[in-house]
């Protein structure tokens, strides 16, 4: 290949951002905030401030099962969670995740976070949560939240 055509593919390679690139900066940090905010009101057993953090309508999944059987997509009561968390329990549901990606386009975001939950200082499962947040005129809602659970292979 002639040296003025390597270059030319080297620098048009170099110019393609990737399409699924992750934004950073202030939109970024209002995504993760949202989230952060509804853990946070968990843990605290504030079902207000859980409930600001949800878009209206917005679902609940887990994909869960018995051991040996397949496994099975389960909604879950958004008021059933939100009277959980606001019930007082013993221990403190301390939810840890971390933002392994953040995906940004105009008024959607998608957030994949891998996460260890915790009853009070006990280890109880793991998994993977993946959001889907809107923004809205009061800013960014959760609309969808769907997890993975597990007590082994965390990462």
């Amino acid at each position: 290949m002639h040296p003025r055509a390597s270059l030319l593919l080297l620098m048009l390679a170099a110019s393609i951002r990737p399409t699924f690139a992750q934004k950073t900066g202030p939109e970024t940090e209002a995504v993760k905030q949202t989230i952060t905010s509804f853990f946070d009101g968990m843990r605290r057993g504030d079902s207000t401030l859980v409930r600001r953090t949800l878009a209206p309508g917005a679902v609940f999944h887990g994909i869960g099962g018995q051991p040996g059987q397949p496994p099975a997509l389960q909604t879950e009561s958004i008021n059933g969670f939100l009277k959980a968390v606001g019930t007082p329990h013993p221990d403190v549901w301390d939810e840890r995740v971390q933002f392994e990606r953040v995906l940004i386009d105009a008024n959607l975001a998608s957030v994949w976070a891998p996460y260890e939950f915790y009853l009070g200082s006990k280890f109880s499962h793991c998994g993977y949560d993946s959001f889907q947040l809107v923004k809205l005129s009061e800013g960014w809602k959760i609309a969808h939240i769907i997890d993975t659970r597990r007590k082994e292979k965390c990462r």
